[in-house]
């Protein structure tokens, strides 16, 4: 799950060496972590969210295969 968010949120950024994601799993949930230059942040967020909202639901259906509930947190 991890390398398919980098993927995604590395192709949206403009300074992708600042990027930062990290994992926590508790069980069967699956914490993803994105930290970006802050004039990053925008556009992994979008207007209205709607970016981080398609990001999430990408991995959210991803991660239905494996069994487990993903939550992904921006900051």
């Amino acid at each position: 799950m991890k390398e398919l968010v980098e993927f995604i949120v590395k192709s949206l950024v403009d300074n992708p060496e600042k990027l930062v994601i990290t994992t926590e799993e508790e069980g069967e949930v699956l914490k993803i972590f994105i930290k970006a230059d802050e004039n990053d942040i925008g556009k992994i967020i979008g207007k209205q969210g709607k970016i981080a909202k398609a990001i999430r639901t990408i991995v959210r259906s991803a991660a239905m295969k494996l069994g487990k509930k993903v939550i992904i947190e921006i900051n």
